[in-house]
């Protein structure tokens, strides 16, 4: 059973982010248990809550974990550069443990990776979407996603990402991959993680 923590910006995240790596895990035979750490408060809190766990990891006071998972949204500035903003705060795991970190960074906003795969969306609500465009507006995709739940007659009561898990059931992974270059870039690092944890 591999441990994995999780710090995600929302709900959401959670909820994709849990949903993917247990399908993953189970693919390569290997179960995974997950501990959320941080769920709330946005990339802020994510970051300032990873530096405390890593420092408490440092002296003792948590476990290591066998690999440790953070994702939070793009917002426009790109992947890397968000890559870049973990790597600072997880520099001294990284330089002691380099493979234990994995990053999930949805470019630009994790509601875009539920509307990738029309397929998958239309096995769990009834009714395909339309795929979804690469630009970076605030709210675009949380809209987008609201707009093709309605499409399929649901109203859903948490925005729609009370879905994901059923979503990330159905998922192609590799055309949603391939659709979706920072979702490609997430299940390869974490299927590699999970074949092989540090």
């Amino acid at each position: 059973m591999i441990e994995i923590s999780l710090f995600v910006e929302d709900f959401g995240h959670e909820e994709f982010l849990t949903a993917l790596i247990e399908r993953l895990a189970a693919e390569t035979g290997s179960g995974a248990r997950i501990r959320a750490r941080s769920v709330r408060g946005g990339r802020g809190k994510v970051l300032t809550e990873l530096g405390q766990y890593i420092g408490d990891v440092e002296k003792g006071r948590e476990p290591m974990p066998d690999l440790l998972v953070v994702a939070t949204d793009a917002n426009c500035e790109g992947y890397t550069s968000r890559k870049k903003q973990i790597e600072r705060v997880a520099a001294t795991l990284i330089q002691s443990y380099p493979a234990k970190l994995l990053v999930a960074i949805p470019d630009p906003h994790v509601e875009r990776w539920m509307l990738v795969d029309s397929q998958a969306f239309k096995a769990v609500l009834g009714r395909g979407c339309n795929a979804p465009d690469l630009k970076c507006e605030r709210e675009r995709y949380k809209h987008m996603l609201l707009t093709s739940m309605r499409a399929a007659g649901i109203v859903p009561p948490l925005g729609g990402m009370e879905y994901a898990r059923d979503i990330v059931e159905h998922l192609d992974l590799q055309r949603a991959g391939k659709l979706d270059v920072s979702l490609g870039l997430a299940i390869a690092s974490l299927r590699s993680g999970l074949k092989s944890p540090p």
